[in-house]
């Protein structure tokens, strides 16, 4: 059986399910280079139909989508009926109370170059709810059927922005959904905007600067934005007016008026002060939510989907806090909007099939380049290069010599992170490397930290009570005797955010963190993404020698060839 998964909003992207494995699954901004494209996934769903060799749409079994009500686009691209009638534009999906009347012409039609997706039987096409989605993409990638908690957060989507779910066996049962009285995302979002970052994509500066505050100063001053749960009961609603919304180059911003009120707060206590309130307000929201429903049920497993579960804090606060309550903590490593097009294709495969659990121990899902196509780009653009055997070994060199490398290898991760083969490397031994990085590569804010990649093997000797991280989706404090040996991948409060690095997973870039432990006695290395601020990660070696050649990056090894400036 073959489900094909597609999402149509913020962060639009397709999967491809085969026989219950996810083959394929890449975001519509690493073919637009539109950071968070909310354009239809067309570029995505050729690329998964491609990788299966599947020329003729209809030879897939099924179509999931992300919404209750089609997108409109989705409607006319798959040629499901007139747009005018059932099918809603992106904007009413998310609920009309929140956004406001969606605008603009139902007159949709497409042009004759893009490829034909005419599906001859319409009941192929199957509606979820938003956050059902969201549920599936966490609970059919654990390890087990048994029975499970499932928390779904984010901003808001089909009328729902908290969710608390039962999955056991193939059956996933809603238990209790709140809207925008509970909507615990839009909050630390109205926040994020008062600092001046964008709502849905500078969260994760919110976190990494919230550290850097003390939330006793201003303790209480942004209650009225947060609701409040006690145990599994909502005992505050959030207090947010009107929202609006702001297209730009095919990527929809939210916007709340309260984000002036929190920009006048950060005006009286300062901007990390402010930021770490945040940041107390939602480990403690979400966690008495999900201790709350772990006391009630009595289940103490629980998985979690959502855009506020990138917040790795949070996930390690609530791995941390309660033991007794907590046996077995997932999070889907592409929890936000991304990640739903996965979610959908695996909801629909496991209505038709038994689900046993999941092996999901990678995210190399996307394009990938054969020494071939990236010698060709190469010579085009008259590049001097080396071939080389093992690129690993001259990698490791460059980085002990305190080089930063760019490594582009392989399949293209899914996700926001860059896991090892689009990313950008550097020795995390010197504190200052933090800041070249930051100043000279990424061009971006000092504070904003970096993340670690390690061997497997050598985790216990960087981390603290962990537990098995291949994903960069948890944060764990670093074990006291590391932390000064590797102070460019240790934020402020003590912590690493790492990625765990298998060798059957990944041999070529284990084999790279490997060697330069042998050199520097770290197996460790810093790990950004390849890209700049405000750019999506790199796709292909065209995009990657733009990137190594308009940044401070010192060498580049794509491939099996090595690029020096």
């Amino acid at each position: 059986m073959i489900v094909l998964g597609v999402h149509k909003g913020h962060d639009s992207s397709a999967a491809i399910v085969k026989d219950g494995k996810v083959i394929a699954d890449v975001q519509e901004e690493r073919f637009s280079r539109v950071k968070h494209s909310g354009n239809s996934p067309i570029k995505s769903i050729e690329y998964c139909l491609g990788l299966l060799g599947i020329k003729d749409i209809n030879e897939v079994d099924y179509i999931s989508s992300t919404w209750e009500n089609t997108p409109k686009e989705l409607s006319v691209i798959f040629d499901l009926g007139d747009p005018s009638g059932k099918a809603e534009n992106i904007a009413k999906q998310i609920g009309k109370s929140i956004l406001g009347k969606a605008m603009g012409t139902n007159k949709l039609k497409l042009p004759i170059y893009y490829p034909n997706y005419k599906l001859k039987n319409k009941n192929k096409f199957i509606n979820n709810n938003h956050h059902l989605a969201h549920a599936a993409s966490a609970y059919f990638t654990r390890k087990t059927n048994d029975k499970c908690l499932i928390f779904t957060i984010d901003g808001a989507g089909d009328e729902m922005c908290t969710s608390i779910w039962m999955g056991e066996g193939n059956k996933i049962e809603l238990l209790k959904s709140y809207y925008k009285e509970a909507s615990i995302g839009w909050a630390y979002s109205v926040v994020t905007e008062g600092l001046h970052w964008i709502h849905g994509d500078g969260e994760g500066k919110t976190m990494g600067l919230a550290p850097y505050g003390d939330p006793s100063k201003c303790k209480g001053v942004l209650d009225k934005y947060f609701p409040e749960f006690k145990d599994d009961n909502l005992v505050k609603r959030s207090d947010l007016g009107e929202s609006y919304y702001w297209s730009e180059s095919g990527s929809t911003q939210f916007h709340f008026d309260e984000s002036l009120e929190v920009e006048a707060l950060i005006k009286k206590y300062g901007r990390e002060d402010i930021a770490a309130e945040a940041q107390r307000k939602l480990e403690e929201n979400v966690m008495n939510l999900v201790f709350g429903w772990i006391k009630k049920t009595g289940i103490k497993k629980i998985a979690f989907a959502g855009g506020v579960m990138l917040n790795v804090k949070l996930n390690q606060r609530i791995w941390n806090n309660r033991k007794d309550l907590v046996e077995e903590q997932h999070v889907y490593p592409n929890p936000g909007d991304s990640g739903l097009a996965v979610g959908a294709a695996l909801l629909e495969y496991y209505k038709h099939n038994d689900f046993k659990g999941y092996e999901f121990n990678h995210l190399y899902l996307g394009p990938e380049y054969s020494n071939q196509e990236i010698e060709e780009t190469l010579k085009i653009r008259k590049i001097k290069y080396t071939y080389l055997e093992n690129p690993s070994i001259k990698a490791a060199e460059l980085l002990a010599d305190n080089k930063i490398v760019a490594w582009f290898q392989g399949r293209m991760e899914s996700g926001p992170r860059a896991l090892g083969n689009r990313s950008i490397l550097m020795s995390p031994l010197k504190a200052e490397n933090k800041d070249a990085i930051n100043a000279w590569v990424k061009f971006r804010e000092g504070f904003r930290p970096f993340c670690p990649s390690l061997t497997y093997e050598s985790r216990h000797e960087y981390l603290k009570d962990c537990k098995d991280e291949f994903f960069m989706i948890t944060s764990y404090d670093v074990t006291d005797h590391k932390r000064d040996k590797v102070p460019a991948v240790v934020h402020v409060d003590g912590t690493l955010r790492p990625q765990m690095v298998q060798k059957e997973t990944n041999p070529r870039y284990w084999e790279l963190i490997n060697e330069f432990g042998k050199i520097t006695g770290e197996s460790i290395v810093l790990n950004s993404s390849f890209n700049v601020m405000g750019e999506s990660i790199v796709n292909n070696p065209k995009e990657a020698i733009r990137c190594f050649f308009d940044s401070g990056i010192d060498a580049l090894l794509i491939g099996n060839f090595y690029v020096a400036k």
